[in-house]
């Protein structure tokens, strides 16, 4: 797969750089030092599949720059970087799309892990996130290899766990009801369903619970 790592400062963007390109070989690494030439990145090759995104660039600040490589392409999986460590902006990226945040403090053998949870199809947080968000009774625990068990102590109907996976994703509710063929009516029924079973109030707090329980749902 290709990769874009969007960073405006050379010597992180060389040193992780050099990082993906040692710990994942098979990942095309392509970079860019601002939005401009992120998107130009995007127009050349439509098959980037991943983008590593700083918030902070030079000609772009903030969650306006998700928003805007977002409105790309809808398969895109995005993955911030960035130098806050701040609650509210992780959970306001995961609202805009992001499949991940990754503070910049991050060691580089947690990079390489959290990185391998996003390839997969999962999302990745900073253990703080977690916070956020009320413990679900026994599932506290769970790790990737059980969140199919996760699933059934739940009781999450097949096409509840559709909703999740494009919630998760991203999407909208407008997104969601195209891709499913559903009314957006039966779609917040589903939302609503949802929230209950993982004991959350929105979106953002599903797709930290859909996290935490090791939930993962493979591209394509």
């Amino acid at each position: 797969m290709k990769a874009l790592l969007v960073d405006d400062h050379a010597l992180f963007r060389s040193g992780l750089m050099l990082l993906l390109a040692a710990r994942f070989p098979a990942v095309v690494m392509r970079e860019a030092d601002g939005l401009t030439s992120a998107l130009a990145h995007l127009s050349a090759e439509p098959d980037i599949e991943l983008v590593l995104l700083d918030l902070g660039l030079s000609d772009s600040q903030g969650l306006s720059t998700l928003r805007q490589l977002r409105a790309v392409s809808d398969e895109l999986t995005l993955v911030v970087l960035s130098a806050s460590d701040d609650v509210e902006t992780m959970m306001a990226a995961l609202n805009e799309g992001a499949a991940g945040f990754i503070p910049k403090t991050t060691r580089g053998k947690v990079v390489e892990q959290a990185l391998r949870v996003v390839l997969g199809g999962g999302i990745y947080l900073p253990p703080v996130v977690y916070s956020a968000v009320a413990p679900l009774p026994e599932l506290e625990q769970t790790d990737e290899e059980r969140a199919a068990e996760a699933i059934d102590r739940l009781g999450l109907s097949p096409r509840q766990i559709d909703v999740l996976r494009l919630l998760t994703a991203g999407q909208s509710n407008k997104v969601i009801c195209r891709e499913l063929y559903l009314a957006e009516s039966t779609i917040k029924t589903h939302l609503l369903a949802l929230f209950r079973k993982l004991g959350v109030n929105s979106r953002t707090e599903a797709v930290v619970a859909a996290a935490r329980i090791g939930l993962k749902f493979p591209n394509g």
